[in-house]
């Protein structure tokens, strides 16, 4: 089931939602992928209505800073191949636009590699960079990026703070805020009849921003949060945590957190919790197969944005990765770069600016564009004059005046016994 809500709803009893949720954001402001046929731009079709075909000729520099290290590196091959399979689709085209990227870690929030990275990408002549990952090293570079008139725009920051940040209109996201996954996360865990949650959250604006959404919601809904313990990013015990959760006799515990998880899911079922009551998020939800005991969380649940990803979109990933397990932020990563390519087009520029002025007309926010699913066929509408509203594998994205993609869906999976994770809704 798909259920469909105004985001300004928040008050709706949480058993009138399910599972997989498109959300769209009215009143409260939020924070298919086949190669395209090659074709020259000169030879467009007629202009569309009150437009001038182009005859274009670009070259786009784009830096990635996603984590090849640090507690979120098991997001960096989904979405860095992500990029690259933009890339790749784009230049294949041949619609007047060339992109040349260059890829660097982020790390994570205890070492200094983002900035680093965003040093040397700035240095390089980039006019846009794809990242950071986490909100917290987002957070740490976003100044230094946008102050250089360079466009931001980041696949998987999902704080809400981000939305009324002062970027100058240089910065973007292609994931929701986390205003959304909060309540759709509460809804499951008030569905599954749960009525004390316990919280062990990551200390910075991704943890205790999801943190504060799903006990607003979760409570609204009659529930309530039993207990909350907090961890800085660079702990590696968790002993206290778990104590003061466990104390509080939760019968559900959301574990908001990165890589941490790995360390303090089985220590949470030594000390008693059950194997189905876990509830993980964006941040950790992946497969386990290969570091729990088989059962360590057969049944648990968690939340993902992003809808289910296309058998075709799916084996093109796995053509650029074989290696890939996870597919998290994947289709956001791709449409980031093809929003990036086509605002481009769009501007007839390269520069940051110019784009950052072409980014809500080519998501589709200016409510005036022509649909289409790939980068070939929003370019073809632009190169013959007209406005393109491009909607990609990771949802229609619409951003509005704030960056921010007004739509989003987020999926709901559950661990199977070998501690994989299966999408349920």
């Amino acid at each position: 089931m798909s259920v469909f809500t105004k985001a300004s709803s928040r008050s709706q009893k949480i058993g009138r939602l399910g599972g997989l949720a498109l959300l769209t954001a009215s009143a409260l402001v939020l924070a298919g992928c086949a190669a395209g046929t090659t074709a020259d731009p000169s030879e467009s079709a007629a202009p569309a209505p009150g437009g001038e075909p182009i005859v274009s000729d670009l070259t786009l520099k784009i830096g990635t800073i996603l984590p090849q290290s640090g507690q979120l590196a098991y997001l960096g091959p989904p979405e860095e191949a992500g990029v690259q399979l933009a890339v790749n689709e784009i230049n294949e085209a041949n619609m007047g636009i060339k992109v040349e990227a260059t890829f660097r870690d982020s790390g994570d929030t205890t070492t200094d590699i983002a900035t680093i990275s965003a040093t040397d990408l700035l240095a390089a002549g980039v006019t846009s960079i794809v990242g950071a990952a986490s909100s917290a090293v987002s957070f740490n570079i976003i100044d230094k990026i946008t102050d250089a008139g360079v466009l931001q725009i980041s696949p998987a920051n999902t704080s809400p703070d981000f939305t009324d940040y002062d970027d100058g209109g240089l910065y973007f996201r292609t994931a929701p805020s986390d205003l959304l996954q909060g309540e759709v996360l509460a809804n499951q865990i008030a569905e599954d009849g749960k009525s004390a949650l316990g919280m062990i959250v990551l200390n910075d604006p991704y943890g205790t921003g999801l943190a504060a959404s799903l006990k607003e919601n979760y409570e609204a809904a009659g529930g309530k949060v039993v207990s909350e313990a907090l961890f800085n990013e660079g702990d590696t015990t968790f002993d206290a945590q778990i104590s003061t959760v466990m104390a509080a006799k939760p019968d559900a515990i959301a574990v908001i957190t990165f890589e941490q998880a790995k360390v303090i899911i089985p220590a949470l079922v030594a000390a008693g919790a059950p194997n189905d009551s876990m509830y993980l998020v964006d941040g950790n939800l992946a497969d386990f197969s290969a570091d729990f005991e088989p059962g360590t969380l057969e049944g648990s649940k968690g939340t993902q944005p992003g809808p289910a990803l296309s058998a075709d979109f799916h084996d093109k990933l796995m053509a650029i990765d074989p290696t890939l397990k996870n597919f998290n932020y994947a289709a956001e990563s791709y449409d980031a770069v093809v929003l990036l390519a086509l605002a481009a087009l769009a501007a007839q520029d390269t520069s940051g600016k110019a784009m950052a002025g072409k980014m809500v007309e080519v998501s589709g926010g200016s409510g005036d564009g022509t649909k289409a699913t790939t980068f070939a066929d929003a370019a073809k509408i632009i190169l013959d004059g007209g406005v393109a509203d491009y909607d990609g594998p990771s949802g229609p994205i619409t951003f509005n005046e704030k960056g921010d993609p007004t739509e989003a869906a987020i999926g709901i999976f559950q661990y199977q016994k070998d501690n994989t994770i299966k999408r349920i809704n």
